[in-house]
């Protein structure tokens, strides 16, 4: 029975991670500290002896430029890279641009934690009317899809994610798995959750507690019919990574005003 070894990566902080906003869709570059995570990861997957043969993003910035960081700190800038917006963040509709904290305050932590992290929640969709409706969907990237521009969401669960994340992983990412190709998958939190949830066949109420931090690599090891060998293994000083999974999940915890 042969070993694949499959690495997911969400990518390094932005600046709305900074700012605990729901990005989502909207395009942003990588902080400063989301750049130094990148670098940090590609000094640690060389470190660990990691050649990749292919890596595959979304289209949105944060999640290439990080595939871009890594690489240059391996010295494998030349590994082909291919994009597709199927592995793009999930879509948070009307959420896009709001603070977590301040979500928690008004609609209470267990209904911000439903829309964060539930299997087949839906937050509510976006519209014309939203801030940054035209900015997302008049964006020129979105009409090189493979689905027409009125096609594409307005909002997902966790559940969509999964569903229009599954044919790119079975058509494009699975067959070079199972080649024995080395991959690396440069993506989102949700995305990178849903794809989780898919290959460990971790269930619709556990998934809710998986939490991936940025810049924090995860290892998968599967067998050739790409059934996993063992659990997912976070790559990395073991205490900082369990410092950084709290830090994500405190983000949708209310802060009162005067602590903020």
């Amino acid at each position: 029975m042969g070993k694949n070894r499959l690495v997911l990566l969400r990518h390094g902080e932005g600046a709305w991670n900074k700012e605990n906003r729901f990005c989502s869709w909207v395009d942003q570059k990588l902080s400063s500290d989301g750049v130094k995570e990148a670098q940090n990861c590609g000094r640690l997957l060389s470190s660990l002896g990691f050649e990749f043969d292919l890596v595959f993003t979304s289209i949105l910035s944060r999640s290439i430029q990080t595939a871009w960081l890594v690489l240059e700190e391996m010295g494998q800038e030349w590994v082909h890279t291919e994009s597709s917006w199927r592995l793009n963040e999930r879509h948070y509709g009307a959420l896009i641009g709001l603070n977590r904290a301040e979500m928690a305050l008004n609609h209470g932590e267990e209904q911000v934690k439903r829309w964060r992290r539930s299997y087949d929640v839906t937050p509510p969709p976006i519209t014309e009317s939203h801030p940054y409706y035209h900015e997302i969907y008049n964006d020129r990237r979105y009409k090189h899809c493979d689905v027409p521009l009125e096609k594409l969401p307005k909002t997902e669960s966790l559940k969509e994610v999964l569903d229009r994340l599954l044919p790119y992983w079975h058509e494009r990412i699975a067959p070079e798995v199972k080649r024995g190709k080395t991959v690396l998958i440069s993506a989102h939190g949700n995305s990178t959750r849903a794809l989780l949830k898919h290959l460990e066949g971790i269930s619709d109420e556990a998934i809710v507690n998986v939490t991936l931090p940025t810049g924090i690599p995860v290892l998968l090891e599967l067998d050739d019919d790409l059934h996993p060998l063992g659990k997912h293994q976070f790559l990395g000083d073991q205490k900082a990574i369990q410092a950084a999974i709290k830090k994500v999940e405190d983000q949708g915890k209310a802060i009162p005003t005067a602590e903020k």
